[in-house]
């Protein structure tokens, strides 16, 4: 994986942070905006170029442009403006070159998904990653406070949660006691 470089203007933008948030949540908002920069410039031709014709399908101007050409082709077809008829009612001619067009739309948008799935996939292994050091790390800290409760003599209460706390959580455990649970819910069913 490739290290994170900041450039000149992204320390320079830093003595602009906002001041009511802290420099810790600047960098970390600095670093994703960086991270997400560096994907959408890292993406193949092929991905650009499904992208661009996915975000351009999406916007109403393309909607505007296909009723400006559905309503231009059928008042050329009606014979009324001097042209000949080269696509009679049906409009089969038509029919065909939209369906084509919404099988291109359709593929683009697809590969346009994929993408973005995988870029999901990524950023949610990188929060579980996180998430599980930073559970590792608490139950670090809890046991070590546990320690020091100990050593300077301070008494737990008996209904006290943090033997509870202190137990290693592992991920497969709790997987495992979701998935008990969803099949007992949808037995309920």
């Amino acid at each position: 994986m490739r290290k994170i470089h900041f450039d000149r203007t992204t320390k320079d933008d830093s003595e602009k942070d906002n001041p009511s948030l802290s420099k810790v949540i600047e960098r970390n908002i600095r670093t994703i905006i960086h991270l997400r920069a560096n994907t959408a410039h890292n993406r193949s031709l092929q991905d650009r170029i499904a992208d661009a014709i996915t975000t351009f399908s999406g916007h109403m101007v393309f909607a505007y442009i296909h009723i400006v050409w559905f309503v231009v082709w059928i008042l050329l077809n009606t014979g009324h403006f001097g042209v000949a008829i080269f696509d009679p009612f049906p409009y089969g001619l038509l029919t065909m070159v939209v369906s084509l067009e919404a099988i291109f739309l359709s593929t683009f948008v697809l590969i346009s998904q994929n993408r973005l799935s995988e870029e999901t996939e990524r950023r949610a292994d990188l929060a579980l990653h996180i998430g599980l050091l930073t559970e590792h790390e608490l139950t670090r800290v809890l046991e070590m406070l546990d320690a020091i409760q100990d050593k300077i003599g301070i008494v737990d209460h008996e209904k006290s949660e943090l033997a509870d706390l202190e137990m290693e959580t592992r991920p497969e455990d709790v997987l495992s006691e979701i998935h008990r649970l969803q099949a007992i819910e949808f037995a309920k069913r």
